[in-house]
């Protein structure tokens, strides 16, 4: 477990997804829209109508939004940072979206158990402190039979790999730098497949079923 310099414990890798880091990464995050488009569209396929399904770490909201317009779900958003939470809940606010989204820690989650119907955490995996105990609390409020899905950057992504994702994105060239630094920063929080496998081990589920995309994996979780 870490802490911070008061002997606190530290929920998070790395610096703190507030005020204008959250707004820029919300900035550069748009030009990702149909990659959250794809991912809302993983989730539709795997849940059925009425669902109710928990997005961890949603940063600015992207996917939720487009979940809600893919189907009739109950959606809720769980992020560290307050920042995000008032960046996405005005998202879905000025589009009529329902969806709740909530300032809180994925290691120590504000809901009861067995409470929803598929989980999903996309781009913040290898940001968790403490991975095992973020898979136990969403083995907790998942309810019998549900789903997870967690999707992140492989450690060992090819460079090459990793610069045409970024390139494919067509940013101007101020936030192709950014990305791209960023990048390289979180590749070292990142995990191998055989890590992943290992924390899903260690877990309360077990095992899970991993899939390699093109810079990162899919953990498929199930209670």
């Amino acid at each position: 477990m870490k802490t911070n310099e008061s002997g606190r414990r530290k929920a998070h890798k790395g610096i703190a997804m507030e005020g204008i880091v959250a707004r820029q990464y919300d900035r550069v995050q748009r030009n990702m829209i149909e990659q959250y488009r794809s991912w809302a569209g993983l989730v539709n396929s795997h849940a059925a109508a009425g669902s109710s399904i928990l997005d961890v770490a949603p940063g600015p909201g992207y996917l939720l939004i487009d979940l809600a317009k893919q189907g009739s779900y109950e959606l809720t958003g769980l992020d560290l940072s307050k920042t995000f939470v008032k960046i996405a809940q005005d998202k879905a606010n000025k589009t009529g979206l329902k969806i709740d989204f909530r300032q809180g820690d994925a290691a120590e989650m504000p809901f009861p158990s067995e409470t929803f119907d598929f989980v999903i955490c996309t781009s913040a995996f290898k940001n968790f402190s403490e991975p095992v105990k973020v898979l136990d609390e969403i083995f907790r409020v998942l309810k019998s039979g549900g789903m997870a899905l967690i999707i992140d950057m492989r450690k060992d992504a090819p460079k090459e790999k990793m610069s045409e994702f970024v390139n494919r994105m067509k940013l101007n060239i101020f936030d192709s730098y950014f990305v791209k630094g960023t990048f390289k920063s979180l590749a070292r929080s990142a995990y191998t497949d055989s890590e992943v496998a290992d924390i899903a081990n260690r877990s309360r589920f077990g095992q899970g079923k991993i899939v390699d995309e093109d810079i990162g994996f899919e953990l498929w979780l199930k209670k």
